[in-house]
């Protein structure tokens, strides 16, 4: 049976000496691609390796699939295709030879699909891992993680350092794997831009701290940029202003649609111009 959302977390805590990731809740659809959004050192890793269960949660609930992410791992790692920083490849390694390692790793590795992607991706089948730049390093990576046919992919900065060109073929596969309603991705980046061409919802994370997460087009939609003088600030109540730039002569605030006052001019908000003010703002 297709559960209804591929992941659930609530209440998630884990601290450290100086750093907290402070009561997490979010869910990812099924069929959907979410990114996690946030400077360095908000905890999107931290998120990350407690959703994989590398590291131990302090409080909370994670369900990936509908399944307790620490119950059953041998039947979850099938359903998980997953890209962190260190693979763990060795250098002296070919693809021709990760092949071998993968069939014999998971039940429904598919050489065709492996192969069929490295070609796709201008991968070459005999050449040193060392030997690769590191948009083929990456390309890689995610051709191992999803010639499983895994039903959720989750990346932790895939798309960090690469060319442009690179990152665009890139999330163009992530667009495609979620074509079927069974896929899910969740990917991490500080890169808004990337996620903003591909993600159907958006989590902001600061400092431990998940600011939101809603859709992506609803939060086009719901928040704007008011322009107006300094001295009009005080027409908004506290409450309305999500983040603020103020000189001396102008003013922009970002606040809800729904709560401008008449008569002052709004401009639409992009996502990352959205999060730099509200991480701003809670600075």
């Amino acid at each position: 049976m297709q559960t209804k959302n591929t992941l659930e977390i609530k209440n998630l805590t884990k601290s450290y000496k100086d750093f907290s990731l402070q009561d997490l809740n979010l869910t990812l659809p099924s069929g959907c691609i979410m990114g996690l959004v946030g400077e360095n050192g908000a905890g999107k890793s931290t998120v990350i390796k407690l959703i994989l269960d590398m590291i131990r949660r302090d409080a909370g609930s994670i369900l990936i699939l509908g399944q307790d992410n620490r119950e059953h791992p041998e039947i979850l790692r099938e359903d998980l295709g997953i890209v962190l920083d260190d693979t763990g490849f060795s250098g002296c390694l070919t693809p021709k030879q990760i092949n071998h390692i993968m069939k014999n790793s998971f039940r429904n590795w598919d050489e065709n699909y492996f192969r069929g992607f490295l070609k796709k991706l201008s991968v070459p089948d005999n050449k040193q891992f060392k030997e690769f730049s590191k948009g083929m390093k990456m390309k890689l990576f995610i051709a191992v993680a999803m010639s499983h046919h895994p039903k959720f992919l989750i990346l932790d900065e895939a798309t960090n350092g690469l060319d442009p060109l690179v990152r665009d073929e890139i999330t163009d596969l992530f667009s495609e794997f979620t074509r079927d309603e069974t896929h899910s991705v969740l990917i991490s980046s500080h890169i808004v831009s990337d996620l903003e061409k591909i993600c159907d919802y958006i989590a902001f994370l600061h400092k431990g701290r998940l600011m939101l997460c809603e859709e992506k087009d609803m939060l086009k939609e719901k928040y704007c940029i008011v322009h107006c003088r300094p001295d009009q600030i005080q027409k908004f109540p506290q409450h309305a202003i999500k983040g603020k730039r103020i000189t001396e002569y102008n003013a922009e605030i970002l606040t809800e649609r729904s709560l401008v006052p008449t008569g002052l001019s709004i401009s639409p908000v992009g996502i990352e111009e959205l999060f730099v003010f509200m991480a701003k703002e809670e600075t």
